[in-house]
């Protein structure tokens, strides 16, 4: 499972780094970063709440 980020739809709100911190970085502004594309064992359940706290949709699993 990957964890991608459509850097164009962030916004900055950095909702999706509070349920995935080992996953997702912010930078100054509040906007996203991937750390690592591969979700790592038992990180799932968090990728996917963070997919769902975007409001722009930025972030998606596949």
């Amino acid at each position: 499972m990957k964890l991608m980020l459509d850097s164009t739809r962030c916004q900055g709100y950095g909702l999706c780094q509070e349920p995935a911190p080992e996953q997702i970085d912010l930078d100054e502004w509040g906007y996203a970063s991937v750390r690592a594309t591969e979700v790592p064992p038992g990180g799932a359940a968090d990728a996917e709440a963070a997919v769902a706290a975007c409001p722009n949709s930025a972030l998606r699993l596949v």
